[in-house]
């Protein structure tokens, strides 16, 4: 097992040495690995007893290892080289970390934008194989991926049953309609295991054992890791990342997690799901930022930021003042942050396992789908960019004025969510306007790509704190894609998501600024160079 190491100062250290006589008196970790569901409180109680396989996942799963092993010689002997991953949030997160570390190639689709399926659709489909992975079985955006490939397969003239993998729960929809429609593999996840918990289970193992990565050393990692959690002892890391994450007094509630040299491809966008989902309700919770290790929050020094930094195990870091450095393999990592967070939720005095907010937007979605309503106007165009907002627009008539106009409605406390609804990969240096509105804020920014953010952050923005500023970003399609036996196409379906999240949030009293590209390279080159100008700096020609 890769060494697990830890070390913090400030308000992270103080929040340990407050906390860690009481975590030990109550034996809060051998009771978690107990699944002991008092631990949260009695409104808590009946959803924990039902959520805490996770403790044990990484020695459930080991009995899953020879299957998805076999089928993985079985695709390749067929020349299937390529996995596709459909799935979202936790379905999704675990994978795509587990693969970028490893370094083997795993194409995750957990978009709805037509023009990133589309580009999904047309990469080698002959040398491919479908992960379709939802633990309900009902979401939607998978049922429409699912879709899409099949109907792309059998117009290809491929067996499309034959290249298509289930994992979901048993006794889901999906479970029931996948084995009936003969599909080559259905994998069941343990059902007492929540999403964003669920890294360890088969929605982590299924698609990256398929990919290439070796589960076995995996899993082998993750089971010496959960050994060493379970111990009410001073020394463990899990009780000390749950006091910086959860009892820090006064609240710092907003974590930055900067990859700082650990190794780890994109970790933080996993934990950013685990924690702002498991955390942000009651009006509580804390708000993860992904953010890089010179990134402003991270060396402003806010009085409710806190800094942890991924860093490499023989790294020698010179911690600033609030900074936590955390360094271990990335089972290791995961096992630790999953308990960490279940810790957090007992400091916060709320129930880590449910996410009572996150059906709001989905539900708005589907009425809107159901509904067809006409779009609601444009206050103003201005190039490229259609804006819509609310009263505190005031008298802006330009994209710049409007930006202008949200983030005066930033307090002391706020954070800046921005949200982009369409191509994450194609359109991936957007992803720079963080930084520069950080800096030009002051304040913590967080970056999505919709719609998979909204099965993250999206539990924060509506349960958390009510101190969000919301800069959403949608875009027109060149081209749109249907849905197979669906009333509505790919691109009527990310515009009810946007448009839908966008409702709910208003309807809580969040400044929203919505702002649609109707050309997308033209208004994502209009919109960098707004937000470069805010910042003071250029945008290169080469990058617009």
């Amino acid at each position: 097992m890769t060494t697990l190491s830890y070390d913090a100062t400030g308000a992270a250290r103080l929040a340990h040495e407050q906390h860690l006589p009481a975590l030990l008196a109550d034996k809060v970790a051998t009771r978690i690995f107990a699944k002991d569901p008092t631990l949260w409180g009695s409104e808590a109680e009946a959803e924990a007893s039902v959520r805490l396989g996770w403790v044990e996942a990484a020695t459930v799963s080991q009995s899953l290892v020879a299957d998805i092993l076999a089928l993985r010689d079985a695709l390749r002997a067929e020349g299937v080289r390529r996995i596709v991953l459909c799935g979202m949030g936790g379905s999704s997160l675990a994978p795509e970390v587990i693969a970028g570390t490893a370094g083997v190639e795993l194409t995750v689709l957990d978009s709805t934008d037509p023009e990133q399926v589309s580009a999904a659709l047309a990469d080698r489909l002959a040398e491919t194989a479908v992960v379709v992975s939802s633990k309900s079985g009902s979401t939607l955006e998978t049922d429409s991926q699912r879709r899409i490939f099949e109907h792309a397969f059998t117009a290809a003239g491929l067996d499309a049953k034959s290249r298509i993998i289930i994992v979901t729960d048993p006794g889901s929809p999906l479970d029931k309609a996948s084995r009936e429609a003969g599909y080559r593999a259905v994998f069941n996840a343990d059902p007492n295991v929540g999403g964003r918990y669920s890294a360890l289970t088969a929605f982590g193992m299924v698609p990256s054992g398929l990919a290439g990565v070796d589960i076995q050393a995996f899993l082998d990692e993750a089971e010496e890791a959960a050994e060493v959690l379970n111990e009410d002892g001073g020394e463990n890391i899990g009780l000390a990342l749950g006091a910086a994450l959860g009892g820090t007094k006064p609240l710092r509630n907003k974590i930055v997690i900067a990859e700082d040299g650990s190794g780890i491809k994109g970790f933080a966008d996993w934990a950013e799901q685990l924690i702002a989902e498991s955390t942000g309700k009651l009006g509580t919770g804390v708000l993860p930022v992904v953010a890089g290790p010179s990134s402003p929050e991270a060396t402003l020094g806010a009085a409710d930021v806190l800094v942890i930094r991924l860093v490499a195990a023989d790294a020698d870091v010179d911690l600033g003042e609030n900074e936590v450095a955390i360094a271990g393999g990335l089972p290791t990592q995961m096992m630790t942050w999953e308990f960490a967070t279940a810790v957090a939720g007992r400091l916060l005095g709320i129930n880590p396992f449910d996410q009572p907010d996150v059906e709001a937007a989905k539900v708005a979605a589907r009425g809107l789908l159901d509904a067809q309503p006409e779009p609601t106007p444009a206050a103003f165009t201005d190039g490229a960019i259609e804006v819509r907002g609310g009263s505190w627009l005031g008298g802006a008539r330009t994209a710049a004025g409007a930006l202008s106009a949200l983030l005066g409605e930033l307090e002391p406390d706020s954070y800046l969510s921005v949200q982009a609804y369409f191509d994450r990969l194609a359109y991936a240096p957007l992803e720079d306007v963080r930084d520069q509105l950080a800096a030009v804020t002051r304040r913590p920014v967080t970056f999505g790509w919709g719609p998979r953010f909204l099965h993250s952050t999206g539990q924060f923005h509506k349960g958390g704190p009510a101190i969000g500023v919301f800069l959403q970003v949608s875009a027109a399609a060149a081209t749109d894609l249907a849905i197979p036996d669906r009333p509505f196409s790919f691109g009527e379906l990310i515009s009810a998501q946007a448009a839908g999240d966008a409702q709910v949030l208003s309807e809580h009293g969040r400044p929203v600024l919505r702002l649609h590209l109707t050309d997308r390279a033209a208004g994502v080159c209009q919109l960098r160079e707004i937000v470069a100008a805010l910042a003071g700096q250029a945008v290169p020609s080469t990058e617009s």
